[in-house]
């Protein structure tokens, strides 16, 4: 994969999208550190001015650094590699993982994000969702079968293993015999 390039009026659009965010965060720096109304920014000392703009562009940085870890960890959950990622970047393989450490979770076995439920003489599978979510799917002991309800989620393996055991209980055979 290539490194995307944009057009010079992509870049325009870009960079007046930037500034005109910029602005009034610059403009609310200002404003906390004189005191002043925010509206009055632009009549201060051009050296205070510049360094209130510099100041927003650290906010904005600090921000953008913070959203690309997460768009990579997005994309190492949905099985992109480092050196995918890096491609992308324009980094190597080993420059990605550096520059995100997290994004691909390399210690995990392949069967993570699956297991394995046997209870009251039925089964339920517990499969993890890319989002990092949970669900599950069983068949009980008397062969009725179910999934997590309306496509809920479980936040976690054990929150969907409870709800599983719970059908799986219900459809034990021993639970049918004594209806």
């Amino acid at each position: 994969m290539m490194v995307s390039e944009i057009t010079p009026e992509e870049q325009a659009e870009l960079d007046k999208a930037l500034y005109d965010a910029l602005n009034p965060l610059a403009s609310a720096i200002r404003s906390r550190q004189t005191g002043l109304p925010a509206d009055r920014m632009w009549e201060a000392d051009p050296v205070d001015v510049a360094l209130s703009v510099l100041a927003a562009w650290k906010v904005v940085d600090a921000e953008v650094r913070r959203l690309t870890a997460r768009a990579a960890a997005t994309a190492g959950s949905y099985g992109a590699s480092y050196e995918q990622m890096g491609a992308v970047w324009g980094i190597t393989r080993q420059g990605a993982r550096k520059k995100w450490p997290d994004a691909v979770n390399r210690s995990a076995p392949a069967t993570a994000g699956r297991n394995a439920l046997a209870l009251f003489g039925g089964t339920a599978e517990l499969v993890q969702t890319p989002s990092g979510d949970w669900s599950w799917t069983g068949v009980g002991a008397d062969g009725a079968s179910a999934a997590v309800a309306d496509g809920t989620r479980c936040a976690t393996a054990e929150e969907a293993a409870a709800h599983a055991g719970v059908f799986l209980k219900e459809h034990a055979l021993d639970a049918v015999d004594r209806s």
